[in-house]
């Protein structure tokens, strides 16, 4: 522990209810996807700011990646308006601005034609149904929907890390730039599939499917007829994980250990989200995806106090969370996939068929081609449990001596933020 800037040796803190083996073992074992959860932290009043040392850029201090705006066009053709919420609001403001000024001025003019720009804001295709009930089907202007929501991530992503999450962890003394970028990045999953785990599960009330009655997957397919909030639901993830992609392949985040696997589960994802969508099997699509984010909310939870240092929650919130991804990660992907290999025979002999006109796509190979990507997930789920989540319960279990020794190695040496520097 280096000393502090006024020459006076520095104390270690302590848990005072925690053993210091719990502590220990957690903090030290987890990897760089999930071990940032629990990684030593400096303590809050005892970070320094010294000289930084020169290493590779973090994505923030990258200056092609900067979020300060260079002129809309120019953000625009850099890709730079990813990053740059200023951009991506202006971008995502202009299509309501054309919206409005179309139904205001359209029935003076053109009263009959639809509002061109109604497609990007709201979902489209809608089919006969009852008023209370009203029902949509898939059709190439979905594509239009989710390129327009796809700005809008960006935008959320930038704005509630830039403006909520690192103001909030300045708050808390955090001062190095890798730590307020990986609090921010975990405020914004933490918040998002909070609200997506939400949407999920009263969606899947509604539905016939309803908790994991799995039969009903195959049951009176194809569920081509969709709900609005289903379909508004579905495409609203599509663009997520679209716009997700993209950060992992620009490298916006600083990639992590396993980001080949972080590679592959996006990859993975957008396979099942666009095949569930265009082969009309959403219902089962909706239980995959509330089955990922409930656990997910609480892992950037767990990752959120870590960095806060609040010891004890964490602990709690790690058992919780053990839990919750055993169940829904684990138990409830296999109860999907036993559904996908022995109840597949349980839909219609009508819709045994490939015939795209009709609606209907489940010819006999189709079995395997939703079973192979729904394995896949389990596959990098067993990975992650293993070599993360199991290994630090267990080592916690078996560890028998160990002292609580901070680092300040905790955010990989980069250095302090710039502004913090006048202080000194």
């Amino acid at each position: 522990m280096s000393a502090s800037t006024n020459g006076k040796p520095k104390t270690k803190k302590r848990s005072k209810k925690l053993p210091p083996k719990t502590l220990k073992v957690i903090e030290a074992e987890l990897g760089d996807h999930l071990g940032d959860t629990f990684r030593p932290q400096t303590p809050l009043d005892q970070q320094t700011l010294e000289p930084p040392i020169r290493r590779p850029r973090s994505p923030t201090e990258d200056p092609r990646w900067s979020t300060e705006s260079r002129g809309l066009w120019n953000d625009i053709k850099s890709l730079r308006w990813v990053v740059v919420p200023r951009s991506s609001l202006k971008l995502l403001l202009i299509p309501i601005a054309l919206w409005a000024n179309w139904e205001l001025l359209s029935p003076f003019v053109a009263k009959e034609l639809p509002n061109p720009f109604a497609p990007l804001l709201f979902i489209s295709h809608p089919v006969p149904s009852p008023p209370d009930d009203p029902r949509y089907q898939k059709g190439y202007l979905d594509l239009a929907f989710i390129a327009y929501y796809v700005v809008v991530w960006s935008w959320f992503r930038q704005a509630i890390i830039l403006h909520i999450w690192k103001p909030f962890g300045r708050s808390y003394g955090i001062k190095k730039n890798a730590k307020l970028d990986r609090l921010g990045e975990q405020g914004h999953a933490m918040v998002y599939f909070a609200i997506t785990a939400i949407w999920g599960w009263r969606i899947m009330r509604s539905l016939p499917t309803w908790w994991y009655r799995t039969a009903y997957f195959w049951i009176d397919y194809p569920h081509w007829d969709m709900k609005a909030e289903l379909k508004a639901y579905y495409l609203m993830q599509a663009a997520y994980w679209i716009q997700q992609f993209m950060v992992l392949i620009l490298k916006l985040e600083k990639p992590r250990k396993d980001y080949t696997e972080l590679v592959a589960h996006h990859l993975v994802t957008l396979w099942l989200i666009g095949w569930s969508y265009l082969t009309n099997l959403t219902l089962i699509g909706n239980a995959v995806f509330l089955s990922m984010d409930l656990p997910d909310s609480f892992l950037a939870l767990s990752k959120i106090l870590n960095y806060l240092q609040y010891d004890n929650a964490k602990i709690w919130v790690f058992v919780f969370f053990m839990l919750i991804w055993t169940y829904f990660r684990h138990w409830l992907n296999i109860v999907m996939l036993w559904s996908v290999w022995s109840e597949f025979r349980l839909m219609p002999e009508t819709s045994k068929r490939w015939s795209p006109d009709d609606g209907v796509w489940m010819v006999w190979w189709m079995q395997y081609q939703v079973f192979v990507p729904i394995l896949l997930l389990q596959f990098l789920n067993i990975f992650w449990y293993i070599m993360f989540i199991l290994r630090v319960a267990l080592r916690a279990i078996l560890e028998r001596t160990a002292t609580d020794v901070r680092s300040d190695d905790e955010d990989d040496g980069e250095p302090d933020e710039v502004e913090d520097k006048k202080n000194n």
